[in-house]
């Protein structure tokens, strides 16, 4: 099925994979990153909307006017991490097509570099959304300590 494949072959193959994979790990690092910052807009926004249902706020507007901004910020934060989710799932079929390549004795290396690309575009597109975000962030607690 699989033509002769010398141990030196895989051997580089593998050594030609490990730096996707540290990609792989920043990807991974990102993506903890931007769920931790998920699940804490979730519960800031929980908490409001129990204060609001209870009427234990004092400025209700200013209190929509947060949700406001915290439902703007969980729509980038999951875009963020879509991306990012998708850039992991480009470089993994980049891993698995070079040992396809290798072992189909295909030329399968176009295929590889649109992989890339595309993983890239997906990468700096969550780092850009992920920024828009923090300038999110960060301008509604200026404005919240004015």
């Amino acid at each position: 099925m699989f033509p002769l494949i010398k141990v030196d072959n895989v051997t580089h193959l593998i050594q030609l994979a490990i730096a996707p994979v540290f990609l792989l790990t920043a990807v991974g690092t990102i993506i903890g990153v931007l769920i931790n910052r998920l699940s804490r807009i979730v519960d800031r926004i929980r908490a409001l909307e129990e204060r609001l249902h209870r009427q234990e706020v004092m400025n209700i507007e200013a209190t929509r006017h947060e949700l406001e901004v915290l439902g703007r910020r969980l729509r980038l934060i999951y875009l963020a991490v879509t991306c990012e989710v998708f850039c992991g799932l480009f470089v993994g079929l980049i891993i698995a097509t070079a040992f396809i390549d290798a072992f189909l004795v295909a030329n399968l290396s176009s295929i590889m570099a649109g992989l890339f690309i595309l993983a890239m575009f997906a990468f700096i597109s969550g780092l850009i959304v992920f920024l828009r975000e923090i300038f999110l962030a960060v301008n509604i607690t200026w404005e919240s300590m004015r």
